[in-house]
């Protein structure tokens, strides 16, 4: 039974779809389907990304998986509306990138945020009593300003996190370090320019890069179909009217990710 279903994707192609903010639901379901193109010898993977992009970990364990995965299954992948700053990072781990012309992409760089409401607090009459180990404990607290010292202490951390995008994406892209930071400042880009800037292989369609996936791995383009890859429905969406369960997701990923790094364009 099982040997037959191998069988049967070895002349497909998988796709999966990277969409909305990345964040931990998303590590888990992309991780998964990846397990399986590799359990079901798919030769090729269409990754299609519409991403702003999302946490730094969760980014980096879906392009290490990626990257392993390449070892026996050809990786294209596909931009959408959007492939920016944590999407990049997983879209470099492809074997080639296709980008529509005007898909928003770059934002190569980090962001870190933190709510400051000290001044509505003192308003209202509420304050906190904190007691803690160490001096930097409660950096970010959202009761108070950041002092100067813990500046510099998350400053570090943000470059920290930086520097390992900028060697990612010159690996993955076979550029050097010194030309991905000529152009990873945060800014963004259209498809366009990204195929000028090396960031981007060609410019084409979804369609485009699943005919690619297929020439790859020898397989005849104008018959070869994908299988998509779905992500199971959530309970709520159930009962929730269409487009609910991606604001409410965005909104959870506001709330569990606050005062966390980000690769991702605001």
């Amino acid at each position: 039974m099982f040997g037959f279903l191998k069988r049967k994707f070895r002349k497909k192609i998988a796709r999966i779809e990277i969409t909305g903010a990345i964040g931990s639901s998303t590590r888990n379901r992309v991780l998964e389907a990846l397990e399986f193109v590799e359990e079901q010898k798919f030769p090729a993977l269409l990754l299609r990304i519409d991403s702003p992009g999302g946490t730094v970990g969760d980014s980096q364990e879906i392009y290490a998986a990626l990257k392993k995965l390449r070892e026996k299954v050809k990786v294209v992948a596909s931009f959408g509306n959007i492939s920016a700053s944590g999407g990049v990072y997983i879209g470099v781990g492809a074997d080639y990138i296709i980008s529509n012309a005007g898909t928003i992409t770059g934002s190569i760089g980090v962001i870190l945020r933190g709510n400051n409401i000290e001044k509505l607090l003192d308003k209202i009459g509420v304050s906190f009593k904190v007691i803690k180990s160490g001096a930097y404990k409660d950096i970010l607290s959202f009761d108070r300003e950041i002092t100067p010292e813990e500046r510099v202490i998350l400053q570090s951390l943000i470059d920290s996190s930086y520097n390992q995008f900028v060697e990612t994406v010159a690996e993955g892209r076979k550029l050097s370090p010194a030309t991905v930071r000529s152009f990873a400042d945060g800014r963004v880009f259209t498809g366009e320019q990204a195929v000028e800037l090396g960031l981007v292989d060609r410019i084409g369609t979804e369609e485009d890069a699943r005919c690619y996936a297929a020439e790859l791995v020898g397989l005849d383009p104008k018959t070869t179909k994908v299988f998509t890859i779905k992500p199971p429905k959530s309970f709520a969406s159930k009962f929730l009217p269409s487009g609910s369960d991606s604001a409410i997701a965005r909104l959870q990923f506001e709330a569990e990710t606050s005062g966390m790094p980000l690769w991702m364009w605001q």
